[in-house]
């Protein structure tokens, strides 16, 4: 016979299943806890999937198949690279963001989906903070500020100079709205206190293609492909927007040194998971990562490329990307800069 409970209360458990309730509770807890730790014991036993929010064959797609191919001998398991262009990211930072947190999927993760989007967009699919679990860096983009070889102004000095007497009058291209690109030359405008039209593309290849028609007159470029123009005399370099000279560009002053102290912008990427992966996978996974990118085949494929190497603990990664994001934050925020 069942014992009444209070009004509003259930009714009491009999005895032996009074007893027995914690015990089966912890049971099922430990089942559960058990589940994670043994499957990330056993990870990986199934090929991982490498998102890479880029078309194929761009630089962000080339880093990510080349440290693809060096983590797969000592994963024992295949990577293979899944390309998901569109919407600055977003579309191939959407599938990840809710995707299963097992270790098999992984996203390039750049300063457009932690850093620029957060603040450009006032709607996102995913939420940069709380979606992802940070991996680790993998590259840096340098940027070059480049101008038409018909501009007026042959060095940074005197292309500031005539800036500041033609306020409004001078474009400037981008691969599109919130790119690097794009902020960068906002941040140089700000800190020049200057002011230019911004002509923005749907991606970096057809705002090459006007710059080097000279539709548009000046561009920040990354330097895996503004080195082979510079070299060919199609665009002429005005700075690099990086705290030292460029090896591959060392006739080059840096921005700062021509003129605009502490001026520095990358373009920089690393690999995020969905969040609630297990920790040691995450931590395989970067240890992994970390050899990788100190590898000389791995050097060489970036050095190639026009890509610097950078690797970091998910720790850091984490700290570099949420001060990315206060970084450019403010300057969209200040600059009212929307892409909706």
């Amino acid at each position: 016979m069942t014992r009444l409970s209070p009004v509003g209360q259930r009714p009491a458990l009999p005895a032996w299943r009074a007893c027995a309730a914690p015990l089966l509770a912890a049971l099922t807890l430990g089942a559960a806890a058990f589940q994670p730790a043994c499957a990330a014991d056993n990870w990986p036993a199934q090929p991982i999937r490498w998102v890479v929010p880029y078309p194929a064959g761009g630089g962000t797609d080339v880093v990510a198949r080349t440290l693809g191919q060096a983590i797969t001998p000592a994963l024992g398991q295949q990577v293979v690279i899944d390309n998901r262009p569109g919407a600055a990211t977003i579309v191939g930072a959407d599938a990840v963001a809710h995707g299963k947190p097992d270790g098999y999927t992984l996203l390039t993760a750049d300063t457009a989906t932690l850093a620029a989007n957060p603040s450009l967009y006032k709607k996102l699919p995913y939420n940069a903070d709380k979606d992802f679990v940070h991996v680790g860096m993998v590259a840096r983009f340098a940027l070059i500020l480049v101008a038409t070889p018909n501009f007026p102004a042959r060095t940074l000095k005197e292309a500031i100079d005539y800036v500041q007497k033609n306020p409004g009058k001078v474009n400037f291209a981008s691969p599109g709205a919130g790119s690097p690109h794009h902020l960068a030359m906002e941040l140089f405008m700000d800190q020049t206190k200057t002011r230019m039209t911004h002509v923005p593309y749907k991606g970096a290849a057809p705002a090459v293609q006007d710059l080097l028609a000279g539709q548009v007159e000046l561009m920040f470029l990354d330097l895996a492909s503004g080195q082979q123009n510079v070299a060919a005399g199609k665009v002429r370099a005005l700075g690099v927007a990086t705290p030292r000279r460029l090896t591959a560009l060392p006739a080059v002053p840096t921005v700062a040194e021509a003129g605009v102290p502490g001026f520095e912008a990358y373009a920089w990427q690393g690999v995020v998971a969905p969040a609630g992966t297990p920790k040691p996978v995450v931590t395989r996974l970067n240890a992994e990562l970390v050899k990788a990118l100190k590898s000389a085949d791995v050097q060489k494929r970036f050095e190639g490329i026009g890509v610097e190497p950078v690797s970091s603990t998910p720790e850091e990664f984490a700290q570099y990307a949420h001060a990315e994001a206060e970084r450019w934050g403010k300057l969209i925020k200040a600059k009212g800069i929307t892409v909706d």
